[in-house]
């Protein structure tokens, strides 16, 4: 268990390098988040920082109120977590050196459990109806079968997965790339609320942080890392989905992605994820199949069975053999099918008894629609 005071430091350090900064991990693994603190605000530069960028932490860490923060997300209901915590999830700590310095958690339930068993499912923004439609189904079909829906809030496919998870009470998990108490994008400040009612949000950034360009991209790393595997359900060529699908690949966890029409800009990414390390899904059992433990298989798919796949090979030869506009024989329908003449004639009557045939006038023929059987 982190000490306080440590804790203090870190959340203190959340306002003073960027997600992901790997020089700052350095310094806190050499010297602890104290020391590290106690230098950038009065100390000599530490190894790794050129005078330029240690002027510029140090301008961050001017006037930090620490205190102020943790007690700001307190209010919310949340906390800080920090690497040692029964609450880490140490999968993050995958990431290395550009693991997260702590995270700030607003909701009840423990970030840990709930990622034991967690799918990434990540889009455009700007999806298509189906791009929402998949993305809702498979958000609520993983939640109904106990898994944990990860996602980014943002407009689009990440909506869908958050709303599809929490309209069957799911559990579900906003990685965010702004504070925990800022809502963005503005348009889901309803959805980012209920999250954080019924589910859970998480970001690196302290209380009150608003996000950037850089900061989208590197909070992708940490949905990538949190989770057993990642979804990609529509994305372009060039988006962030993908960003989140190579650092999944990276860090080696499953990586899938949802077919779309061949002739859509937004299936054109995921194609292109398809043709190389991703997997094709296309439901949540697949999904589960692939992320989950031995023997959580998805069903196998199969056409349906017609009563024709169950006929022998000789009536199945023979009924194939009969002229569709009109009709043999039993000595012409023997000649086709290769058979004895009281062999033809015994599937014959096997065919006229299921439906298949008819004898009309001394002459075999294929049953007409109305005496056929449904299935055939």
């Amino acid at each position: 268990m982190t000490g306080q005071e440590e804790r203090t430091a870190r959340a203190a350090l959340t306002r003073v390098g960027e997600p992901g900064d790997e020089a700052m991990n350095r310094w806190i693994d050499r010297y602890g988040a104290v020391e590290t603190l106690r230098a950038l605000c009065s100390g000599p530069p530490l190894p790794g920082a050129s005078p330029a960028r240690w002027a510029g932490l140090r301008q961050r860490a001017r006037g930090l109120a620490p205190e102020a923060d943790l007690a700001a997300v307190a209010e919310l209901g949340g906390r800080f977590v920090c690497p040692g915590d029964a609450e880490w999830p140490s999968q993050l700590d995958d990431l290395g050196d550009g693991r997260p310095v702590g995270l700030w958690v607003r909701g009840r339930a423990s970030l840990r459990l709930w990622a034991l068993r967690s799918v990434a499912l990540v889009g455009a923004r700007a999806c298509t109806d189906y791009g929402s439609h998949v993305a809702a189904a498979l958000g609520s079909s993983l939640a109904v079968r106990g898994w944990t829906v990860v996602s980014g809030a943002a407009y689009g496919v990440d909506a869908a997965a958050h709303n599809g998870s929490l309209a069957v009470e799911g559990t579900t998990v906003g990685v965010l790339a702004c504070g925990v108490d800022v809502a963005y994008p503005p348009g889901n400040r309803a959805l980012i609320r209920r999250i954080g009612e019924q589910g859970l949000l998480v970001a690196e950034l302290p209380p009150g942080d608003h996000p950037t360009r850089s900061r989208f991209v590197l909070r992708n790393r940490v949905i990538a890392a949190l989770t057993r595997g990642t979804v990609v359900v529509e994305a372009e060529l060039r988006s962030g989905s993908l960003v989140t699908a190579r650092r999944a690949i990276s860090l080696g966890r499953v990586t899938m992605g949802v077919p779309g029409p061949v002739t859509s800009g937004l299936s054109a990414g995921v194609h292109q994820l398809l043709r190389g390390e991703g997997l094709v899904v296309t439901d949540a059992a697949e999904i589960i199949e692939l992320v989950g433990s031995i023997g959580e298989l998805a069903p196998e798919r199969r056409g349906p069975i017609l009563p024709r796949d169950l006929l022998t090979p000789e009536a199945a030869r023979v009924l194939e053999g009969l002229p569709a506009g009109g009709g043999f024989d039993t000595a012409a329908a023997a000649r086709a099918a290769a058979l004895t003449e009281d062999r033809a004639l015994a599937r014959l009557r096997e065919l006229r008894s299921l439906g298949f045939v008819e004898h009309d006038g001394g002459r075999w023929r294929p049953a007409r629609y109305t005496n056929q059987h449904p299935n055939r």
